[in-house]
């Protein structure tokens, strides 16, 4: 399993930086600089993950097991 994400900073209107993360649909934001860009669409990333999370789960069986793991060390 490939443990890295792609983010891909882009020059954008007026000045701006368009950030994105391939792998995750919706996960783009955008800053006044390359490293803002960068740290906001990490941010996004992550709480576009935990809204993800909680609506998936409300969809599982009491049975079910989950396991929660952490890709990088």
């Amino acid at each position: 399993m490939d443990e890295q994400i792609t983010i891909v900073i882009e020059p954008g209107d007026q000045g701006w930086w368009i950030a994105t993360v391939p792998e995750v649909p919706g996960a783009v934001s955008q800053g006044r600089t390359e490293k803002e860009a960068r740290e906001m669409v990490l941010d996004c990333l992550r709480e576009l993950m935990a809204f993800r999370r909680e609506a998936a789960l409300q969809n599982v069986s009491a049975e079910a097991k989950i396991e929660r793991i952490k890709l990088a060390g």
